[in-house]
This record gives C-alpha cells, structure tokens and sequence, in this order.
C-alpha cells in the first residue's frame, strides 16, 4: 500500500513538474528562451539578442488579420520602424505541416520579399515548440521582450479586433506605444491585452 501511494505521489509530483516547466509566459519574468531555425536555415536563440528590445510576431499570411497589417503596409511600417533604432523583430511561422499558413524557407522568403517586410528573421517553427512555449494563440500574437531578457508586453497588436482595413488608422497600436515607451525608459504602460486573430495552427 505504501508503495502504491509512493508511486502516485511521484506521479504526482512528476505531473505537476511538467505543467510548470510549461507555464505560459508571465510579463515581467524572464521570457521563455528557445532556440529555432529561420528561412535562410541560420539558428537563432532568444540569448543572442540579450541587450537588445525583442519583439515576436506569430504570423500566417492565410489568416485575413494577418493579411489587414500587411495589405495596409502597417505591420511592415513597425518592422522597420523598429529594426532601424536597433530592435531585433523575429517573425515565428507555427504552421504545422499540412495545416494554413505552412511554408518552406524559400516560400517565406518569398513572401517577405512581395511584401517588403523587414523583420530581422522568420523563424520557421513547424513543430509548434516556441510557439506552445510561448502559450502564441493567434495570428498575430506580439510580444515584447527587453534588453535585459524580460517579457513586457504580450497581447495583440491593436485595439481593433477586425479585419476590417479602415480599422489600422484609427487603432490605438500596443506594439507601437509600448516600443516608445521602452525606448524612452519608461514602463510599459499597457502590459497584458487581449490577442485577436486566426488560432494558430498547431
């Protein structure tokens, strides 16, 4: 009997070791750190942008809110706005294979290309593991990670739950004022909010 209950009790134990080595991300902890593979086939780890302001976008070019920032130039315009004062922007692909928004590098590549995006990489996250790392549900999902390897922000890029194109304009931007406000060593002043988009396809 008591060896029984030794054995639950381990299991238990086991279990619970388990959910918290996979709890989602809390903002203002340490964020998670990964290792993933880009479109060009370079390794990328969280480690190696230390020092640096990180943002990570979860992106499907299937999705039509994902499709409303791009068509309307608005999330390329961060993408640059952001890697010209030194931040690093990793764009991460979890498409499962099979699944929307899957692509090879090459493909990413390609849309990069026809989009004039501009992240620093496209981190092609097949397996899902950075993503589920990171508790990502939507296309887009942001985050934003300082210098000193900190999670600040995550939630959605916007106000504007909608795929609706007029909606960019008038959209109070997170990503935006919550980069201005870092720069500016302040606080990030909205922290949490409330992500939207298509789920992300495991």
């Amino acid at each position: 009997m008591n060896r029984i209950l030794l054995h639950v009790t381990s299991a238990l134990c086991l279990l619970a070791l388990a959910v918290l080595a996979h709890a989602a991300p809390k903002v203002g902890q340490p964020a998670p750190d990964f290792t993933s593979v880009d479109s060009h086939g370079a390794t990328h780890g969280l480690k190696d942008y230390r020092g640096k302001i990180v943002v990570l976008e979860w992106t499907n070019h299937q999705c039509p809110f994902v499709g409303k920032h791009y068509a309307t130039g608005n999330m390329q315009a961060l993408q640059k706005a952001a890697t010209e004062v030194g931040v690093a922007w990793l764009s991460v692909i979890s498409s499962a294979p099979g699944k929307q928004g899957h692509v090879s590098g090459p493909e990413a590549n390609a849309l990069t290309a026809s989009r004039q995006a501009s992240p620093t990489a496209v981190l092609l996250d097949a397996d899902g593991v950075v993503g589920r790392l990171y508790d990502a549900r939507t296309t887009p999902h942001m985050y934003i990670i300082d210098a000193s390897g900190t999670l600040v922000y995550m939630g959605g890029i916007d106000d504007k739950a909608s795929t609706q194109y007029g909606d960019v304009k008038t959209a109070k931007n997170y990503v935006r004022v919550a980069l201005d406000e870092l720069r500016g060593d302040q606080a990030v002043s909205t922290p949490v909010t409330r992500p939207y988009g298509c789920s992300v396809k495991y």
